[in-house]
C-alpha cells in the first residue's frame, strides 16, 4: 500500500509539473484559498470568476487569518508563516484541479579561510509542484517537493565550518553540510471546515515533514536569499525531512494545536531513494498567528535512534520561534528569532541553538540579510574526517557564533523567472578550545546566482 501511494504521488508530481510548466500563466503573490472549499471550479483567491483558461495576470490578495493562511499551503508539511507574507508562484487550472509550482535554484561557489576551511562550486535547490481541488466538503492538497542536490552536491556535502550533521562515505559530516534527499516531500492534504473559523487539517507523507519547527530554513521568508543552512538545523528543523509523516491538526481562528507520528531516523547518505520506517518518535506543535504580521510557534518532539552513528541515542526536541513580516512599499522584510534544543533522552547531553535572522527587499529589486547564531556543539567537531573511534562519546563541549550579512540584486527580466546575483559573508566567534583547530579568525565568502519562478 505504501508503495503504490509512493508511485501515485510521483505519478501525480510529474503531471503537475509538465501541466504547469506548459500553461506558466499566472503569478501568485499571496492568495486567498478560500475558494476551492466553495467551488472545485474556482482559482485560488478568484471566488465567483471562470477560470478554466486563465490569462496572465499577477494576483495580489492577502490571506486574511490563519486559517486563509495554512489553506495556501506554501510551505513544506503544515508550517506556518505570518498571514502577510508574500510568495510568488506559477499556476494555472485544468478541469476542477487549480495546479501550483514554485522553488528556487542557487549556484554557488564558497570560499573559507582557516586549517579546517574550504572552497567548492554547488548548488542548492528545490521544486514544489502542488494540486488542488474540492474533495467532498473540504479541499484536497497532493504536493510533492524535489531536489537535485544530490547531484548539484559533489561528494554527498558542501563546505560550512562547524556544520555538523548527518553522515558521508559512513563518517560523520565534520566542517560540511549534506544534500537534500531527491525526495523532499511526497505528501496528501486533506483540510475540513468544521464551524466558519474551525479547521481540521490531516497530512500523510511517504516523506515529509512532521508538525516540529518553525518552517525549515529553505522555505521561510527571513532566509529566502540565503543559500546555505544554519549551523542550528540539526538542533531546529532537520526533521523537515522525514519518513512516514502522518499529522493532525486543529485550528480555530488564529490559533492551531497539531500533532505527528513519523520515523525519527535522519536520511541516510544515499540521496536518490524513498526512505522508509516504522512510526516511532512523535511531536506536538502549538501555533499562533495574533496579528497579519506575526507568527510564534512552540514545538516538541521525541525522536528515536534519529543518528545512525549513535543508534543507541533517543533526543528528545523542543523549539520555540517568533516571526514577524511587514511589507513595505516596492518591498518586503521578514525576520524570525529562533531557539532549538536536543537532549538525550538517557543521558542528559544537552545542546542549544539560538538564531536571529532577517532579510528586506527594498526599492523592489534589491535584497539585504542578515543571520546571527549561537550554536553548542559536540566533540565530534574534533575528529575532523577521521572516523568515529570505538567508544567514541559525543557531547556538547562548547559554543561558537557565526554572524552573516549579504545582498543582492534582480538582474534581467525573463517572463515568470527571477533572477539574481548575490553575495554574502560569514565570520566567526571561535571558543579558545577550537583556536589551535580551526585558526583565530576563520571566515567565509560565498558569491551565488540565484533562480526562482514566479
Amino acid at each position: 500500500m505504501r508503495k503504490l501511494f509512493v508511485i501515485a504521488l510521483v505519478n501525480a508530481s510529474l503531471c503537475m509539473t509538465l501541466a504547469v510548466s506548459a500553461s506558466g500563466q499566472s503569478r501568485g503573490d499571496g492568495m486567498d484559498m478560500s475558494g476551492p472549499l466553495q467551488s472545485g471550479h474556482t482559482m485560488p483567491g478568484m471566488a465567483g470568476r471562470a477560470t478554466e483558461k486563465m490569462p496572465a495576470e499577477k494576483m495580489t490578495m492577502k490571506p486574511a487569518s490563519l486559517i486563509e493562511s495554512l489553506l495556501q499551503h506554501v510551505t513544506s508539511g503544515t508550517d506556518a508563516e505570518p498571514n502577510s507574507t508574500p510568495f510568488g508562484m506559477l499556476m494555472t487550472t485544468k478541469g476542477s484541479w487549480t495546479l501550483m509550482f514554485h522553488g528556487e535554484a542557487f549556484l554557488s561557489e564558497i570560499q573559507q579561510s582557516g586549517p579546517r576551511g574550504s572552497d567548492k562550486l554547488f548548488s542548492t535547490n528545490w521544486w514544489m509542484p502542488m494540486a488542488q481541488r474540492k474533495l467532498g466538503k473540504g479541499m484536497l492538497t497532493i504536493r510533492t517537493m524535489l531536489s537535485f542536490e544530490p547531484a548539484t552536491v559533489s561528494d554527498r556535502r558542501y563546505p560550512e565550518v562547524f556544520q555538523q550533521g548527518e553522515t558521508a562515505f559512513g563518517r560523520p559530516i565534520v566542517d560540511g553540510q549534506h544534500p537534500h534527499d531527491f525526495f523532499m516531500e511526497l505528501a496528501a492534504l486533506y483540510d475540513y471546515k468544521l464551524a466558519e473559523h474551525t479547521l481540521l487539517s490531516l497530512y500523510a507523507a511517504p516523506v515529509g515533514d512532521p508538525a516540529m519547527g518553525p518552517p525549515a530554513y529553505p522555505h521561510r521568508a527571513s532566509a529566502s536569499e540565503d543559500p546555505i543552512a544554519p549551523l542550528g538545523h540539526h538542533l531546529q528543523d532537520s526533521t523537515h525531512i522525514a519518513a512516514d509523516v502522518i499529522t493532525a491538526g486543529l485550528t480555530h481562528r488564529n490559533f492551531r494545536l497539531e500533532a505527528s507520528g513519523f520515523h525519527g531516523r535522519e536520511p541516510d547518505e544515499f540521496r536518490w531513494n524513498v526512505d522508509s520506517g516504522k512510526i516511532d518518535s512523535w511531536s506536538a506543535r502549538v501555533t499562533a498567528n495574533p496579528g497579519q504580521d506575526w507568527s510564534l510557534q512552540y514545538s516538541i518532539a521525541q525522536l528515536h535512534s534519529p543518528e545512525a552513528l549513535a543508534a543507541s541515542v533517543d533526543v528528545r526536541r523542543m523549539t520555540a520561534s517568533i516571526q514577524y513580516n511587514r511589507p513595505l512599499q516596492k518591498g518586503n522584510w521578514a525576520s524570525m528569532l529562533l531557539w532549538g534544543r536536543n537532549q538525550d533522552v538517557s543521558g542528559g547531553n544537552v545542546g542549544n541553538s539560538y538564531l536571529l535572522e532577517s532579510t528586506l527587499r527594498f526599492l523592489e529589486r534589491n535584497y539585504a540579510w542578515t543571520r546571527i547564531e549561537n550554536v553548542d556543539r559536540t566533540t565530534e567537531l574534533l575528529l575532523g574526517e577521521n572516523p568515529e573511534p570505538a567508544g567514541f562519546n559525543e557531547r556538547y563541549f562548547t559554543r561558537v557564533q557565526a554572524y552573516t550579512a549579504g545582498y543582492e540584486r534582480e538582474v534581467g527580466h525573463i517572463p515568470h523567472l527571477s533572477t539574481a546575483l548575490g553575495g554574502q559573508f560569514t565570520w566567526y566567534g571561535v571558543p579558545h578550545v577550537l583556536k589551535p583547530t580551526y585558526g583565530e579568525h576563520p571566515v567565509g565568502a560565498i558569491v551565488f546566482l540565484r533562480l526562482r519562478p514566479h
